[in-house]
């Protein structure tokens, strides 16, 4: 079983200003099978070596904090209950007095940074673009959510009080109009019977969908898909995945809703760049670092594209946004771009983590500004 414990858009905000003279980001990958638990622990290990050899390269002398995270990773290391809830990542955030861990669904390949402040693009992958979604499969006989995640299997969601299908949910109203029939009402009268089935339905689901983030992808077929949607107290995206949802298994609909995802991100990024050159004429865009620091630090991003895959290592001033670039990664430098997203999520802006090919001009990043720069 997978165990996945992601932070908010809120932690990773306050993750990004903790400052120490030692901060000690490690991602790995992990597997929840039991047989190579083993193999993680040991190849963790093997990572926090890396980590203090880095940290010793500084010339960092302070013996009391080193041991102090030795300690830290050697109670982690030791926590055999721990080891035995994973999923396919593990995140662990460490300076000589905290240790932040996080599981996480998506595959990593290993990473081992030393700075003042933690590495946090891998999380931040994780929170913008997801690649995750709620699918409702819907039909008169039978009803479904069901999440999907990009690395693990869909799975069916317990959701409270929701009916399991039209009838259990319509039968004070069959057995007052239709009592005896033995059929389901017909014309205007399954109309309602339709509608008050996907009101419950909503309302089921509303306390769930109302905290999610995740987009919601509807499986099923008319009347029915639009009587839900007029009904929704929750954004569902306008493709749907056709035919009777009854008739299709979990791992069926997850491939099915695969490209119309794929389509709402698309339309996404495609709509930043229709407004990217709407604000260019207007002086609200830049694609310069050093530009994007200082609107960073002063709240002055409204959206960002980021590059998932790029590096710029130097440095951020805290009060000015004023940036140092550094051609080589160490133990004192970070990730510019990382930087300047997390002041940017801090601040309220809308942040996108794509490849490089879907920002403007190719850059490491693309801002729309709140105001003209």
């Amino acid at each position: 079983m997978y165990y996945v414990d992601m932070p908010s858009t809120d932690e990773i905000g306050d993750l990004n200003l903790m400052r120490s003279e030692a901060c000690i980001s490690i991602y790995l990958p992990t597997s929840p099978i039991g047989r190579e638990i083993k193999q993680s622990r040991t190849h963790l290990n093997t990572l926090v070596k890396q980590a203090i050899s880095q940290l010793e390269k500084t010339g960092f002398d302070k013996r009391q904090h080193i041991q102090a995270l030795q300690d830290k990773f050697a109670d982690l290391l030791a926590d055999d209950e721990f080891w035995e809830h994973q999923a396919n990542s593990l995140a662990i955030l460490a300076t000589p007095e905290s240790l932040h861990t996080f599981r996480l669904a998506n595959k990593l390949t290993d990473i081992v940074e030393v700075s003042d402040r933690f590495h946090l693009k891998p999380l931040l992958r994780a929170i913008t673009f997801s690649h995750s979604a709620h699918i409702l499969a819907l039909s008169e006989n039978a009803v479904r959510l069901i999440e999907l995640s990009p690395d693990l299997p869909p799975r069916v969601i317990e959701v409270p009080n929701l009916p399991s299908d039209a009838a259990e949910a319509t039968n004070k109203l069959i057995d007052k109009d239709f009592k005896g029939s033995g059929h389901r009402p017909s014309g205007q009268s399954h109309k309602a019977y339709l509608t008050n089935y996907a009101r419950k339905v909503n309302t089921a689901l509303r306390p769930l969908l109302m905290q999610s983030q995740q987009p919601l992808l509807l499986a099923a077929t008319q009347p029915l898909a639009a009587l839900f949607r007029s009904l929704s107290s929750t954004a569902i995206l306008p493709n749907i995945i056709t035919g009777n949802p009854e008739h299709l298994s979990e791992t069926q609909l997850a491939t099915a809703a695969r490209p119309l995802l794929d389509a709402h991100y698309a339309g996404i990024i495609a709509n930043f760049h229709q407004l990217f050159d709407t604000r260019t004429s207007q002086n609200r865009t830049t694609t310069d670092i050093s530009s994007a620091a200082r609107l960073a630090t002063f709240g002055g991003i409204e959206q960002l594209l980021v590059d998932i895959d790029g590096v710029v290592n130097g440095f951020v001033d805290d009060e000015t946004g004023e940036v140092i670039f550094d051609n080589e990664s160490d133990a004192m430098n970070y990730g510019i771009v990382d930087e300047i997203t997390c002041r940017a999520f801090r601040t309220g802006a809308k942040v996108m983590a794509v490849r490089k090919q879907d920002i403007p001009g190719g850059h490491d990043l693309a801002v729309i500004a709140r105001y003209p720069v």
